[in-house]
Order: structure tokens, then C-alpha cells, then sequence
């Protein structure tokens, strides 16, 4: 599998639909979507040159937030896997694991064996998580979710190492002498931090091969790129960290329905200017969003960017 990036390129990657409804982002055809759609999704990412498909992770949503979020959340580790079973080329990340939840030993078997099975495609996004109820229903701390999460870091650094039998100690977690096959297919698995708090960025400084910011409009994002970077020469840090955004909602074309104001929409040499300064400013990946009615839609949009907005994103 090759790298990530492609010489230093803007690529571009989504996440996935129908795995993740939240308010926020879902289009009401969603709803009545599952499997079929997801592969079709997969697939014309494959096709299009996506650098990566992107899945959520969420346990289980309390009653408080459902009305928001949702309780639709499919499995990370199982709808990557499944998706890897019917895609070649793109990479599968995700985006990101509330690690947190689960002992580093668990998480590592799990993503292991999805890269394994990917031939090398994963890239474990990690996140502190927010919703509480989910920390406390399978004990684990969320008041301490933060240091718990750079200590998760530190020893799934070990577990997917190249070792059968990794070895760490921390004040937490501790683990030696075990064995775990299948290793990883790559030599470091890409971890990359997400969040947008001070105490995220620092994170994906000192911890991460990446960093996934949350949203972070464009006025904010150069002053947080040049942070997270002295952050790491501070820190002596020399490998080059992958620094993505997340883009405005996407329309390729002129829609002949509303796609609400804070979409782009237009033709694809415009759409590519107003992506390059997300580059001008030090972004390696953009992960896009497309507004759709149905899935066909989406595809169609999706084909439209790799063809025609895609080969602009790098003049």
C-alpha cells in the first residue's frame, strides 16, 4: 500500500453516509439508506480517486441527545472491514475511535486485524469522545478521558507495532509477554489525533502522525496550523505531520434545488480555486461533503469531483 499523501499533494477523502446520521450532517435520504448504499458509496470512492472513506464511532446515545445525534452509529471496526471486502485502493479510516472505551489491547486486535485484511489500508483516527453516559455505561473515566487517551495513544503505538509480543507500561495500562497475530500490514499504522481544543492539538503535536480537525472554519485554521507546528518543533519532533479540513458542504455543478447558503456550488475549475487555499495554507487532506437528494446523487457528485475538481486542486 502506498503512502497516504501523493508527493505532497492536496488529496481528499469523505466520510462515509448512512453509518453516522447526526443532525448535523445527514440528508434525509439517509434514513431508509443502509448496506446497498454504503457500498455503492465505497465503490464510486474507489473509482474517484478518494484517498480515503471515513466511518464514526460511537457505543450507544443517551435519551438527551438522541433527538441531535441520533442512535444510528454503525460499528467502525465492522463496517470498515466489511467495506474493505468490496473496495481495492481507497483507505479506511476512522474517524474517529473513542479509544478511550475500550482497553488499547482490544482496539489494537481489532484495527490490526482490519488492516491485515485491507492489505494495509487503515488509518486509525482517534478522539477524547463527549458524551458521558457512554463513559460511565461501560466504566470507563470520562473526567480523565484526556490524559486516559494520550496514555491509549502511547501504548497502541506498541500493540501495532511490528512486535508479536509488544510490550508498555503506564500508570494504566500495562501489558507484556502476550501475543497478538495478525500483525498490522504496515510497518506505523497512521495515527491521527482529532479535535480542535488546545488540548487536541497539543495532542496531535506530540502524539500524532496526523491531525483532524473538527470543523474549524477557514479564518481559524491558519493560526491553529502554525501552532500545532511550532507545538511539535518545540517538542523536537522532525516527522511531518498530515494536517487536514474539514471543507464546506460541496455541489458540483449548478443545483436545480436549494442547497443552503453555506454550500459551494459551481463549476469545477471555481470549486477547485476556492479549495486551494485550504493548501495555501498548509492543509495536506480535505475531507469533503457533498449535498445529495439520494445516493445516485451523491455517486454522481462524487464522480464529478474526482473528474472534473479533483485534477484543479493542485495547479
Amino acid at each position: 500500500m502506498g503512502p497516504v499523501l501523493a508527493n505532497g499533494r492536496l488529496v481528499y477523502g469523505m466520510q462515509l453516509p448512512v453509518q453516522s446520521q447526526s443532525a448535523i450532517y445527514a440528508e434525509a435520504w439517509e434514513a431508509g439508506a443502509g448496506v446497498e448504499e454504503l457500498v455503492a458509496v465505497a465503490r464510486a470512492a474507489d473509482r474517484a480517486g478518494f484517498a480515503y472513506v471515513a466511518s464514526c464511532d460511537h457505543v450507544a446515545i443517551p435519551r438527551r441527545l438522541a433527538g441531535a445525534m441520533s442512535t444510528v452509529w454503525y460499528d467502525p471496526v465492522a463496517t470498515l472491514s466489511f467495506l474493505a471486502g468490496v473496495t481495492e485502493r481507497v483507505r479506511l479510516m476512522s474517524h474517529v475511535a473513542v479509544v478511550g472505551l475500550r482497553h488499547p489491547l482490544l482496539t489494537a486486535k481489532q484495527y490490526a486485524t482490519l488492516d491485515h485484511l485491507s492489505g494495509g489500508r487503515l488509518i486509525l483516527g482517534v478522539g477524547a469522545g463527549h458524551v458521558v453516559e457512554e463513559f460511565d455505561a461501560v466504566g470507563a473515566d470520562f473526567e480523565r478521558r484526556g490524559p486516559v487517551l494520550d496514555e491509549t495513544i502511547d501504548a497502541l503505538r506498541a500493540a501495532l507495532g511490528p512486535q508479536e509480543y509488544p510490550s508498555f507500561q503506564g500508570e494504566r495500562f500495562a501489558f507484556d509477554g502476550l501475543g497478538q497475530r495478525p500483525r498490522p500490514v504496515q510497518q506505523r499504522v497512521p495515527l491521527w489525533v482529532g479535535g480542535s481544543s488546545p488540548a487536541a492539538l497539543r495532542r496531535a503535536a506530540l502524539r500524532g502522525d496526523g491531525w483532524l480537525p473538527q470543523g474549524d472554519p477557514r479564518d481559524r485554521l491558519p493560526g491553529r496550523i502554525a501552532r500545532l507546528k511550532a507545538l511539535r518543533e518545540e517538542a523536537g519532533v522532525v516527522e511531518p505531520i498530515v494536517v487536514g479540513a474539514i471543507t464546506e458542504a460541496l455541489y458540483v455543478g449548478e443545483a436545480a434545488w436549494d442547497t443552503g447558503r453555506r454550500t459551494l456550488t459551481g463549476k469545477p475549475e471555481a470549486l477547485a480555486e476556492s479549495l486551494h487555499a485550504y493548501r495555501a495554507m498548509g492543509v495536506d487532506q480535505i475531507q469533503v461533503r457533498f449535498r445529495s437528494r439520494d445516493c445516485a446523487e451523491l455517486t454522481d457528485q462524487m464522480a464529478a469531483f474526482g473528474a472534473e475538481v479533483a485534477p484543479h486542486l493542485n495547479d
